[in-house]
């Protein structure tokens, strides 16, 4: 029930702090953070802003969450909040920035992530769960990152991108297009195939990957438009999990085209 908080650590007064909670030497607590029970601060972290963490949150040194974004409106219009799930790893240097009252007024971390080294994660975002985003990888404003998602090091996302579920980013990548779910990408938005390893490892079998390998190379072949590719697909493979939360991903962008393979990739 205990709480440990450094003779050096600034915590101000209005902060709320859970049962459990260590804040170690030279970290910063703001007014209006809530940080709840077990949340680890490890040594020179700051946590500013409208920020609310869960349970069990680790920030490593030189963590900085919940100031104010990078957006330079922002630096003018009231700042929104920072919503962070349970049991995120935080490792050094991170940023993690809050929402902007003019678009969602909230960005919104969920459980089990690990962000590495220097990653960074915009205004606006929702991020989900079980999601790794590598040394040096940025996620600018208003993305979108379904569960289990992996971005490789020094790759970047632009605003407004959508990451689907157990999709992955080679590393030195940039996404530029929405990805589908459970594909992968490696260089300027260059979609390379499927993350089967990653499905294998979550126990899916062979009489729901193969299906799904033949729905995936009749999207991205060369019949028809991407629209008429997208209906066909989905009455074809009524009953496969895997290839309908794709036609779901993509029915539902707006605005963004798809990462899409090389001319090469087609064949």
């Amino acid at each position: 029930m205990s709480k440990k908080i450094h003779s050096s650590a600034i915590v101000d007064a209005g902060a709320q702090l859970g049962d459990d909670v260590e804040i170690g030497p030279f970290c910063i607590v703001g007014p209006k953070v809530r940080l709840g029970d077990g949340c680890r601060l490890m040594s020179h972290v700051v946590i500013d802003g409208e920020t609310v963490a869960g349970r069990n949150n680790l920030f490593f040194p030189g963590a900085a969450i919940g100031l104010v974004s990078q957006d330079i409106k922002s630096l003018k219009d009231p700042v929104g909040r920072l919503v962070i799930g349970d049991n995120n790893t935080f490792r050094e240097n991170t940023t993690m920035h809050p929402g902007t009252t003019k678009s969602r007024g909230e960005t919104t971390i969920g459980n089990d992530n690990f962000f590495l080294v220097n990653s960074h994660v915009g205004h606006d975002c929702q991020i989900g769960n079980n999601i790794t985003l590598s040394n040096n990888s940025c996620i600018a404003g208003h993305c979108v990152l379904e569960d289990r998602v992996i971005v490789g090091g020094n790759s970047a996302v632009h605003q407004f991108c959508r990451l689907g579920e157990g999709s992955m980013i080679g590393g030195l990548s940039g996404i530029k297009d929405d990805l589908i779910p459970f594909g992968m990408v490696f260089g300027v938005s260059e979609l390379i195939g499927l993350n089967l390893v990653g499905l294998k490892r979550r126990g899916y079998e062979a009489d729901t990957i193969n299906p799904l390998l033949q729905a995936y190379k009749q999207l991205f072949g060369r019949e028809g438009t991407l629209k008429e590719r997208v209906q066909k697909v989905k009455e074809s493979y009524p009953d496969n999990v895997l290839v309908q939360k794709i036609i779901a991903f993509m029915e539902a962008g707006q605005d963004r085209g798809f990462c899409q393979p090389s001319a090469a990739g087609r064949e």
